[in-house]
């Protein structure tokens, strides 16, 4: 008999690997089971993951919300579900953020007083409509002679007048007409419209838009028995967006069912998530705010703000060495202020500088007074006496500086500073940050409530890692290598001496790697996609290739748009792109049939490790040492560093039908680097099946064995190259 998910999964068969993840899949959500899912790059994870999804979200009542955090696999997921769509019609939505859905462009906090003010007008103009009628026909009696419609008439006219004097003040507020049309006209147009295909939220805003209404308020009100949402990972990662979101669909955490793609990337976002920061900006205006206000709280707030501004001042000055401040960019640079000898020195500092009677008594004053003036401020732009709804930097600072003083010694957690120029005034600012470091304190919570849990990726083993680091609980294992034919790949292992950073320098290695890339790309047919661990080192390759090789070269930079190089890339068959492990491109992007035909990753592409590097290693000692006895490197840096390495392999061999060669360029990949360099070996870290595939070549012999592979699948258009 047909599994009942069988008519969800759009295509005409599925590849076996998938049926199998299908039944795995719905097997773990008939008992409320996680899954971990790796699978290869175009082997159909995101089908094999919804097919069995939403037919147990249809039977059981429930929702499935697919999440990801690469803008690509949104429009991925759209077209999937339009897929499924065509076939078995469903119920779905694609939530984007409110403020690239807005038809005023305005703030989240301004939306929700707006929503509010424009909501209470229109139930007052209901309610004066319903007084209005009454008063007709009570005039209609008394006309007739009755006495007691004459009193109750007069009754309801005193009422009428009361409301249009409130009416005429809410008239005078701020409101937002395209919200007002949706509270007096039927949604019923809208919902028929949305759920007659996949929706995407720009034909959302642009219908809405034709409509004059607004799109965001519509797509949430038209959310009830929705069974698949298209979201963003903070819909789901961010507790508090997370429960208001919950309520839109109108369920209950145990009624989701969550599906992450990328999911190797949800241990990063989690920390994103649960890491706070304050800049000294916010903390002059809080200051400014409260020496402002006639309050007897202000004191108190000054006495908070005042110091901790100061110290954060003076403890970032006094790391700042001669010529340091004119080097300061404009991307945020940490300023390290942790130590092992007790509190940070920001805290120390504003300990040496406070004043008051008591800390948490100052603090309490601090909070009370920033509610009380941020409750001031959306009242006055509720009723029109400000323009923009403003928020309270005292409450800002005060909430802050509390978490951080009373958080900033506990486990997994990392004090900091940072400092950056704003490119508008020249002037260096800093900020202080509160940084998590264990990623499970916000996955954890979110993985026991909902219902189940798919999490996929092509690169998420080691299982018991992600595991431990996430917090998941005995989840169902599922893990497939490439079914696509082996004979169209190669993955060799090039045994080039280890690319240790201190050894970059070396001419003797420089000269080395540049003739064994200058061989991988003159023995492809095709376009060649290069990975460094550096934009710097990309840099460095690029200018010695240039000119030394018959191809068009392309290098990415940091900072600079991709998309327009990449497609520029793609459209020639002679392409070179260098760029950097750690960029845009290494994942998330892909280049299918000729775009690409062979990948190199050069070296172990370890990140910069710094402070913050070694506090999140210190957290997984702490807290996973027991299991592992280098648990902190292992896990907060080798394993990532390996996943965003077989990413990068991945972005070729895309279907059956492609060919290509995946080059890993240093000894450390390669099986006799266990014995040889058993400190140092990262080949362990791969899966099995992808080191039984990988083949040790020296760097001279790499030519030859790419043109031999290459020459036996006919993808020379002419003669090959000479070695």
């Amino acid at each position: 008999m047909a599994a009942e998910y069988e008519r969800f999964f759009p295509k005409p068969e599925p590849y076996p690997n998938q049926a199998e993840a299908m039944d795995v899949i719905a097997d773990a959500l008939e008992v409320g089971r996680d899954v971990l899912f790796e699978g290869a790059p175009g082997t159909g994870k995101t089908l094999a993951a919804l097919a069995p999804s939403l037919a147990y979200a249809r039977e059981h009542d429930k929702t499935v919300v697919i999440t990801t955090n690469v803008h690509q696999q949104m429009h991925q997921f759209v077209e999937e579900a339009r897929e499924i769509h065509a076939e078995t019609p469903i119920r779905s939505a694609v939530f984007k953020g409110k403020s690239s859905m807005c038809h005023i462009d305005v703030g989240y906090e301004e939306c929700q007083v707006l929503r509010d003010t424009t909501r209470d007008l229109v139930e007052l103009e209901e309610e004066l409509d319903e007084l209005k009628d009454r008063e007709r026909r009570l005039l209609d009696q008394a006309q007739a002679g009755s006495e007691s419609a004459t009193e109750k008439r007069q009754s309801v006219l005193e009422e009428i007048e009361a409301l249009e004097e409130q009416r005429a003040n809410l008239e005078d507020s701020n409101t937002c007409e395209h919200y007002r049309t949706n509270l007096t006209r039927a949604g019923d147009a809208f919902v028929s419209w949305l759920f007659d295909d996949v929706r995407t939220p720009t034909e959302v805003y642009s219908y809405a838009e034709q409509q004059g209404v607004c799109g965001y308020e519509r797509l949430k009100e038209g959310l009830d028995g929705v069974e698949l949402v298209v979201a963003n990972y903070h819909h789901l990662l961010d507790p508090v967006i997370r429960s208001q979101f919950f309520r839109w669909l109108d369920r209950d955490p145990e009624d989701v069912i969550a599906v992450f793609d990328e999911a190797h990337n949800v241990e990063d976002a989690a920390r994103d998530h649960a890491t706070r920061t304050l800049t000294e900006n916010t903390l002059a205006e809080a200051a400014n705010e409260a020496g402002d206000v006639e309050d007897s709280r202000a004191d108190a707030a000054l006495r908070i703000i005042q110091p901790f501004q100061d110290a954060l001042i003076e403890t970032y000055e006094a790391n700042l060495g001669f010529g340091d401040r004119e080097r300061v960019g404009s991307t945020w640079q940490d300023v390290p202020v942790a130590n092992e000898t007790g509190r940070d020195d920001l805290t120390r500092a504003f300990l040496d500088r406070y004043t008051g009677p008591g800390i948490s008594t100052d603090l309490d004053e601090a909070l009370k007074l920033g509610t009380a003036l941020d409750e001031e401020y959306e009242t006055a732009y509720r009723e029109g006496d400000a323009d923009t709804r403003r928020e309270s930097q005292t409450l800002a600072a005060a909430d802050f500086i509390e978490g951080y003083l009373e958080e900033g010694d506990e486990t997994g957690q990392y004090p900091t500073l940072g400092i950056r120029r704003d490119e508008s005034t020249n002037e260096v600012y800093g900020r202080a940050e509160l940084f998590n470091c264990i990623p499970r304190e916000v996955t954890e919570t979110l993985f026991e409530e909902v219902h189940a849990t798919v999490l996929m990726s092509a690169t998420l083993r080691p299982f018991d890692v992600l595991s431990e680091v996430l917090g998941l609980d005995d989840p169902a294992e599922l893990a497939f290598g490439l079914t696509f034919p082996e004979q169209n790949r190669r993955t060799f292992a090039v045994d080039v001496p280890p690319l240790f950073a201190s050894r970059r320098d070396d001419p003797g290695i420089q000269e080395v790697l540049t003739d064994t890339l200058s061989d991988v790309v003159r023995f492809t047919p095709g376009n060649t996609l290069l990975f460094f661990p550096s934009y710097a080192e990309a840099e460095r390759y690029y200018d010695r290739l240039s000119g030394a090789l018959d191809a068009t070269l392309f290098l990415d930079e940091p900072g600079v748009a991709v998309e327009e190089k990449r497609q520029s890339f793609v459209e020639r068959t002679d392409g070179v792109l260098f760029t950097s492990l750690w960029g845009t491109l290494a994942e998330g992007v892909s280049f299918d049939g000729d775009d690409a035909r062979s990948v190199a990753v050069v070296g172990v592409p370890y990140p910069r490790l710094d402070e913050r590097s070694e506090a999140i290693q210190d957290a997984y000692d702490e807290v996973f040492g027991d299991r592992e006895p280098e648990a902190g490197w292992r896990y907060a840096v080798e394993i990532p560093t390996v996943r965003k390495t077989r990413q990068a392999l991945g972005r070729v061999i895309r279907s059956p039908s492609d060919i290509g060669v995946r080059a890993l360029i240093d000894r450390r990949y390669t099986p006799a680097s266990r014995t040889q360099l058993p400190d140092y070996t990262v080949n362990p870290d791969f899966p099995p099946e992808e080191r039984a595939e990988l083949i040790d070549v020296e760097p001279s012999k790499l030519k030859y064995a790419m043109l031999n592979f290459f020459r036996d699948r006919d993808a020379w258009d002419g003669q090959p190259p000479t070695p």
